[in-house]
Formats: C-alpha cells, sequence, structure tokens
C-alpha cells in the first residue's frame, strides 16, 4: 500500500477543498480494498447523496471524509433529521476516515462499519440563525469518542500500514452486529463494548462491569434493572466470541 497521495493528479486545481477531494478519492480508489471481504472497490459517478465507494464483490458501500492532521472527539457532518433517517435505513454507508499530513502522507486510515452508527452516537446541533442563508437548518455531528475501538479499523494507523489480514479479521471480529436490527439493543451492546474497553484489561470481572451502573442509568433512565441488562450483553458477546467466559463472575477479551 502507497502511502501518500499523487500530488500531481491535483495540480490544476486552485482550490485546496478540491484538491484534497481529487487526490483522497484516487487514493481510495487506488490503494484500498473492502475490509468485508477483501476485493476491489469503485468510485461511483460523482455527487452521488449517500456513497462515495462501492464494493464489487459484496456491495457494501463507504463514504470518505478527509482532514489534515487528525480528527478530534466529534465530526462535523450533515442534517441531523437526514442523518437518523439513515440510520434507521438499509442503505446507510461505511465510513471512510482520512487523516494526511502537510506533505500529503497518509497518517491514519480506518474504517468505521455501519452497524456502530446508533442514535446515541449522532449529536444535534443548534439551529443556523435568522441571518444565515438556510435559518433553521440543523446539522449533527457524530460523537466519535463515544465508538469502541473495536468500531475503528485501521488499515494505516499513525503512519504505519496494517496488514491486510488483520484489517479483514478486525471487520469479521464485530460483523456480528450488522444482523442486530433492533437500534435500542444494538445501542446497549456497543455502551457495554464501551465500558469493557474503559477498563483497559485483558481481562475483568462483573463487579467491575457493575461499576458503569451510574452511568448507564443515565444513558437508559426508563431502564430499572441495569445490573441484569449488564449481565444479558455480556453473554451475548460470550455467545458471539467476542468475550470467553473464564469462570463465574470473570470475562476476558478475545
Amino acid at each position: 500500500m502507497e502511502p501518500h497521495f499523487d500530488a500531481g493528479l491535483a495540480a490544476n486545481y486552485k482550490s485546496p477543498s478540491q484538491r484534497i477531494r481529487i487526490l483522497s478519492e484516487n487514493w481510495v480508489n487506488q490503494e484500498i480494498f473492502c475490509p468485508s471481504c477483501g476485493k476491489d472497490i469503485m468510485k461511483y459517478e460523482s455527487n452521488r447523496p449517500v456513497a462515495d465507494f462501492y464494493c464489487v464483490n459484496c456491495h457494501e458501500d463507504y463514504e470518505l471524509k478527509s482532514k489534515k492532521n487528525e480528527f478530534g472527539s466529534k465530526i462535523v457532518n450533515g442534517a441531523y433529521k437526514m442523518m437518523i433517517q439513515r440510520l434507521l435505513s438499509s442503505n446507510n454507508p461505511n465510513l471512510f476516515l482520512l487523516n494526511y499530513t502537510l506533505d500529503y502522507e497518509i497518517f491514519n486510515f480506518f474504517v468505521i462499519p455501519k452497524y456502530f452508527f446508533v442514535p446515541q452516537i449522532i449529536e444535534k446541533r443548534e439551529p443556523l440563525s435568522q441571518k444565515a442563508r438556510r435559518a433553521g437548518w440543523i446539522g449533527c455531528n457524530i460523537i466519535l469518542q463515544d465508538i469502541p475501538q473495536s468500531g475503528k479499523i485501521f488499515y494505516i494507523k499513525e503512519k504505519h500500514v496494517e496488514n491486510k489480514n488483520d484489517v479483514l479479521k478486525n471487520w469479521q471480529k464485530t460483523a456480528f452486529l450488522k444482523k442486530e436490527k433492533d437500534v435500542q439493543n444494538k445501542g446497549w451492546i456497543i455502551d457495554i463494548m464501551k465500558c469493557i474497553e474503559n477498563l483497559n484489561k485483558k481481562e475483568f470481572t462483573l463487579t467491575e462491569m457493575y461499576n458503569y451502573e451510574s452511568h448507564l442509568q443515565k444513558v437508559y433512565p426508563n431502564n430499572r434493572h441495569i445490573k441484569d441488562k449488564i449481565r444479558q450483553q455480556l453473554q451475548f458477546l460470550r455467545d458471539r466470541n467476542y468475550l470467553e467466559f473464564i469462570e463465574k463472575g470473570k470475562y476476558r477479551v478475545i
């Protein structure tokens, strides 16, 4: 994998945003394989409203966002209402995120599978003022920090190119979420995955997970059985080979 843009492709473009669009889209089209099946991806025709790329084999769709330097805790996105509608639809694309340096070297490139996008990670922004051209328009942010690390699958991480087999393996590790159609239940699973990662331990106990009871109660204020739900989701993750049950009240991340 060549971790640099071909700067000559955008020599005739004066606008920085146009240059980056041309360079990043060309690089992805030339260098990136589908993380779901490993086959080639292709660029859609220009101005397609939902996705930028598609897999010629398994037909997964991908949207690309590029940024100089690293992404922060949030990613500015489009209209809030449309984003929520997309989350509930079957054609919501997976998200490619690309960071590049001043000399057009790719610093990070990773994909977030579409099944990690749940309403909890979408933040509604304030409506535009009445003086704005699109007065009243409501945009949104994607809360990147609320997505588990297992939902950020790197091709390039801090300039290091990852092995293709590892990319495919990391995708398959959480592919079971694709079958979960209930949005709220999917949100629960993802929140438990995030709590497990926050422990920063390969092995952990049920008691340690119970420490997140108050946090989860704020996220799900209508649920009065948080501990039961924690146990239920740990069992679900165990059955999907995301976790391994060691002994009573003790688990290991696989």
